[in-house]
């Protein structure tokens, strides 16, 4: 048996991983229409929803921008003392700007993705990390190109025809002149940020909660989703799917292959975020598998074939956190779904 395989009692039953799916194809998607789609009771629907989200098992939140915002985004690989690297995690997980912090296996290297201005970017790098005893060295890779990102990642759990009945149109790109970051109002950002917290909350919830008529809030919704600006991202940990393995692959790719092997990557079901980047590695892809076997076999049957010269893995031991939302630390109890399931 593969000692990263996923434990049984901490795996999703076959209904909450439907329910996790249907929400990373729509996740503001109501209980009624998710429940005709998967064929249940809308009753049941909300409780099952209501119990993952209150046991913190699963959320859904915006993310922070539109997809062509993570070119220029910084990937950080940061090695650290040995038994520092939770500290420096945390440190990083505190800042807005840093979205996504991993610890890897073996604890002397985290990786976190930055979403920072020139100033706040320098800062960080020239200053406070290297005036950080803990750290020992950082390598830098500017996003290039985003083939896919977490927010597209399904988890594979329903049929295309379910799937094609949830998704919401694509947002038409944002023609020029339309609505853009730098000119949304106050009540725009309060939305977007409430949204950012919990992306489910109804017309309803956000008008009450912004002090403004449901009629506003849902006209200001439907022009920031026709921008791209209400995209969600599911945050569940990979076990509760079975996917007990979460790495980062980097790789080099013949510079005339790099568009194609791209490409490929990002529509592979297991892969949750490829992007080229600069510096030692062309091409970073995050992938899930079920144990490291399946890893091994993603690295031969998958990548061998697409023609990459070389490939470098670092398995994830902790992810600290996901599209800016903090998740447990170690030791801190998991909900076992046999309590709950009805």
């Amino acid at each position: 048996m593969d000692v990263a395989a996923a434990d049984p009692d901490t795996v999703l039953d076959t209904l909450d991983r439907r329910l996790v799916c249907a929400l990373q194809v729509n996740g503001r998607a109501g209980a009624g229409r998710i429940a005709e789609v998967l064929g249940v009771s809308p009753r049941t629907v909300t409780r099952r929803l209501v119990r993952l989200q209150q046991t913190g098992l699963v959320r859904v939140v915006r993310m922070p921008d539109v997809e062509d915002a993570a070119v220029g985004a910084l990937l950080l690989r940061i090695r650290v003392l040995r038994g520092k690297g939770e500290a420096v995690a945390r440190a990083l997980a505190e800042r807005p700007d840093v979205p996504f912090v991993d610890v890897m296996l073996g604890g002397q290297e985290v990786g976190a993705v930055m979403l920072a201005g020139a100033g706040a970017r320098d800062r960080l790098l020239h200053g406070q990390l290297p005036a950080t005893a803990a750290v020992t060295e950082t390598t830098v890779h500017a996003v290039l190109h985003a083939f896919a990102d977490a927010g597209q990642w399904r988890s594979g759990h329903l049929g295309e025809v379910e799937a094609a009945a949830l998704a919401e149109p694509p947002p038409a790109r944002p023609a020029p002149g339309g609505v853009s970051l730098d000119a949304l109002d106050a009540l725009d950002r309060d939305l977007l940020a409430r949204l950012g917290e919990d992306a489910r909350q109804s017309h309803a919830m956000l008008a009450a909660a912004a002090g403004t008529p449901e009629s506003t809030v849902r006209r200001r919704l439907h022009r920031l989703d026709g921008a791209g600006l209400l995209r969600t991202h599911v945050t569940v940990d990979p076990r509760l799917l079975g996917l007990a393995v979460d790495a980062n692959l980097w790789l080099d790719v013949p510079p005339g292959r790099l568009a194609a092997v791209g490409a490929a990557l990002g529509r592979h079901p297991q892969v949750h975020g490829v992007f080229a980047t600069s510096g030692p590695a062309n091409l970073m892809a995050a992938v899930f598998c079920p144990d490291h076997g399946g890893l091994y076999r993603f690295v031969t049957d998958t990548l061998g074939p697409l023609g990459v010269d070389r490939a470098e893995t670092a398995i994830v031991a902790r992810a600290v956190k996901r599209a800016g939302v903090p998740l447990r630390p170690p030791g801190a109890e998991v909900l076992r779904p046999r309590a709950y399931r009805p």
